[in-house]
């Protein structure tokens, strides 16, 4: 009897959580033509900047080390970009007081939503990569693998949900908000250690990016890792193996609650659907 109780409560939820991953999934492929020419243009971008650092030649190095930041680059810019314009665009088209008229918690709905932003995220990532290391075997060398890479790996995955969250909810309550998408922009490709490692950033910018952006000290420590031949227990550039696990951690649980504060706060004001 319990089982069966539970099973009810459960079918609505894994049915909103659902229909929120399939909504984002069918935007994601109506959308197919602008994912090629980004799945195309990212790439471009990648070469460029390791021309421009190699002053007209594609040195080896920089490919190396670039990719690693290039690639959690273009995974926060999407994936946070996506996130927010799923409920911009509810928002412009007047659909989303319905989802709240729901008796769902919009708990389920906005972990719909992540999910589909991440995956929705992954080919213009892939594109990256997959060039990355056609270009780098072009020139008879090869990036090094660990498995321990896959820890920061998710970390960035999961502070950059954290940061999702916080412009999402900022986007409920602030209509016109995108524009400090685009600003972050600049510091996570800037500030967040994509092509320039932070150790050879000053000390007050290292410490602010390792302290707030999504991705910075996992591109620091795939570098140790790959590059340096250290293990996760053995970090020397950034915080160590503890930071790294409580960035993401932290992030994620600012973003969920503020997102919760400001989404209580647009219902207060009954400013939902309002643009």
């Amino acid at each position: 009897m319990t089982t069966t109780l539970t099973a009810r409560r459960l079918a609505p939820l894994a049915g909103g959580f659902g229909a929120e991953v399939h909504k984002g999934m069918v935007n994601f492929l109506v959308q197919w033509r602008s994912i090629l020419v980004q799945v195309a243009i990212y790439p471009v971008f990648y070469l460029l900047v390791v021309l421009f650092m190699g002053r007209g030649q594609l040195r080896t190095d920089l490919l190396v080390a670039g990719v690693l930041g290039m690639v959690p680059f273009t995974f926060i810019y999407e994936q946070v970009n996506r996130s927010f314009w799923s409920y911009l665009g509810d928002i412009q088209s007047g659909v989303l007081e319905q989802t709240y008229l729901t008796p769902l918690p919009s708990w389920a709905l906005i972990l719909g939503r992540q999910v589909a932003s991440f995956f929705s995220a992954l080919p213009q990532a892939a594109s990256v990569y997959i060039v990355g290391m056609a270009v780098i075997a072009a020139h008879d060398a090869s990036m090094p693998f660990d498995v321990q890479v896959l820890v920061p790996l998710a970390a960035i995955v999961l502070g950059t949900s954290g940061l999702a969250l916080i412009l999402s909810g900022l986007t409920l309550l602030y209509k016109r908000v995108e524009i400090a998408t685009q600003i972050s922009v600049a510091l996570w490709f800037i500030a967040g250690g994509t092509f320039v490692p932070l150790i050879n950033m000053p000390d007050w910018s290292a410490f602010l990016s390792r302290l707030l952006i999504p991705i910075a000290p996992g591109i620091e420590a795939m570098r140790e890792i790959l590059l340096k031949g250290r293990s996760l227990t053995s970090l020397q550039d950034g915080w160590g193996l503890g930071w790294l696990l409580l960035q993401p951690v932290l992030l994620l649980l600012v973003g969920g609650l503020l997102f919760v504060w400001l989404e209580r706060v647009a219902k207060r004001r009954g400013t939902l659907g309002r643009y």
